[in-house]
């Protein structure tokens, strides 16, 4: 059995469960997200600061099984949710192989105190390279340089996860199912394939301008962006759309995407989540039936589609866009001997249109269908990111309003603070209080709370970290740095005019 633990890798045990059902294995790939399977959709970062939640959900979804293979995922090596389940791996080595996928070098992992718990995730990750040594558990850890926004790990650090973790399992799928001996040098083969798919993708960077530029434009005027997928495109669509909320401190209807037949094509445990409200709402039956009544010209319209897909279902759904707006455009891909027929095409504005070549034995391959998913993550990644950087979401490659919503996010958001004010850590957190508790006198018990209860209030509130920024800068009050924002809607904007206010007032004096 192999248990991994992000929104990404719910897809891959989709995956690969398919690809054992062939020879009528029993599925072995499971999947655990902190804050459960609502988190694939909507922001629950509270739970990963969570170690003791974390193992116990790893002991309930293992309990009876002989062996385990568990990769835990923390791209900045942080995430409490994980240190507790590898504690517990390592503490049941008799059942667990661990192992721990992340992007820091292990003495960059924190080693802040976590939520009732005696250990830190520094601590952990040094018993697993202890247990290394004697190859009971692993710990990979490529370093892939600085993201394109800071601290986002949604881009490179989700990418190389997928890629990495699909490099593992087709490996075990082979040596397991196919009797196939696997090599360094097959896995370093499957690694480098990627590189074709980037080589590819961006090779049509004009189109993706276009989908960037269309996006920002729509997100601007406060209008929406709305991915219409299949299958497990579809499912890229949602996760991209679910990180803009915390990433960007977006609206969760700024950017939505759909999906052919809601949660049943998603194969999710905990099933169909639409009760749970709007944002589970996934359906392209409840995008016609809620969304496409009150669509706008401004709405940015999506598709994410294959050659494999049901073509007759696309351009329907497409034709009753059309009779509502003309702004729809495309992802779709086919292949070299399977194109996509022009009329497909022909119903959107731009396309991004990709045309792979594979071998005859790849053509029907969950191979293929991972290269497809891996070019669209990589395309929605862009155009989400473009368009809240033209929105003015981003201040200099910073994620300017983000969420702050857990531990890591309340230390970046200090870190932001720091980085643009000059000012020192108290300082800054201080100034981040008063904006999370909406007041100019903080309390001994604010002050004194720990970071989950301080993130928890923080979760209810718009602007936390811009508001703070402002105040600093400004040396200005709660209700003027409020007002302050509000005379620029446009958060990049209301950074700049502060920074060019304080300069000024500095010249004067």
């Amino acid at each position: 059995m192999v248990d991994v633990a992000k929104r990404v890798e719910m897809m891959l045990r989709t995956s690969f469960n398919e690809m054992v059902k062939a020879p009528k294995q029993k599925q072995i790939c499971s999947y655990i997200i902190a804050g459960g399977d609502r988190a694939m959709l909507t922001s629950q970062e509270a739970p990963e600061d969570d170690p003791a939640l974390g193992a116990r959900m790893l002991d309930k979804i293992c309990a009876g099984k002989k062996h385990v293979l568990f990769v835990g995922i923390s791209c900045g090596m942080s995430a409490p949710f994980v240190a507790g389940q590898l504690d517990f791996c390592l503490k049941h080595l008799d059942v667990f192989t661990p192992v721990l996928l992340g992007f820091n070098p292990v003495h960059m992992a924190r080693s802040e105190p976590m939520q009732d718990c005696s250990f830190h995730f520094k601590d952990v990750a040094e018993r697993m390279i202890a247990e290394q040594r004697h190859k009971k558990a692993f710990v990979l850890n490529p370093v892939l340089g600085a993201e394109a926004i800071s601290g986002s790990s949604r881009m490179k650090g989700g990418s190389a996860t997928k890629i990495i973790l699909e490099s593992i399992l087709l490996a075990g799928h082979e040596a397991a199912f196919r009797g196939k001996r696997v090599t360094p040098e097959c896995i370093s083969a499957w690694i480098t394939a990627s590189e074709m798919v980037y080589e590819t993708t961006y090779s049509h960077s004009d189109e993706l301008a276009a989908l960037i530029h269309q996006a920002g434009e729509s997100l601007q005027m406060k209008a929406h962006v709305y991915y219409i997928g299949w299958q497990t495109l579809g499912i890229i669509g949602l996760t991209d759309a679910s990180e803009c909320v915390p990433t960007f401190g977006a609206d969760f209807d700024d950017i939505r995407g759909f999906i052919n037949n809601g949660f049943r094509e998603m194969k999710n445990k905990e099933g169909d989540l639409s009760f749970l409200g709007p944002e589970f709402v996934i359906g392209h039956k409840d995008f016609v039936d809620t969304i496409l009544p009150s669509l706008s010209q401004n709405d940015v319209m999506l598709f994410l589609f294959t050659v494999n897909d049901d073509l007759h279902e696309v351009t329907a759904l497409a034709d009753q866009v059309r009779r509502r707006t003309s702004n729809l455009h495309a992802i779709a891909h086919d292949l070299e001997k399977f194109t996509i027929p022009e009329t497909v095409c022909n119903m959107f504005g731009t396309v991004l249109h990709i045309t792979w070549s594979f071998s005859s034995e790849e053509v029907n391959s969950v191979v293929m269908r991972q290269r497809w998913e891996l070019s669209t993550k990589w395309c929605l990644n862009a155009i989400s990111t473009g368009a809240h950087v033209l929105k003015g979401k981003v201040y200099m490659n910073y994620m300017i309003d983000l969420r702050v919503t857990n531990s890591k996010l309340y230390r970046r958001a200090i870190n932001i603070l720091q980085r643009f004010t000059g000012c020192s850590k108290g300082e800054c957190e201080r100034a981040l209080l008063r904006a999370i508790y909406s007041t100019d006198d903080l309390s001994e018990d604010m002050t004194s709370a720990d970071v989950w209860k301080h993130t928890d209030v923080a979760n209810r509130r718009d602007q936390v970290v811009p508001t703070a920024l402002v105040m600093i800068q400004c040396g200005c009050t709660l209700a003027e740095a409020r007002h302050h924002l509000d005379c620029h809607p446009v958060i990049r904007d209301a950074v700049s005019a502060c920074f060019s206010s304080s300069k000024t007032k500095s010249t004067m004096d």
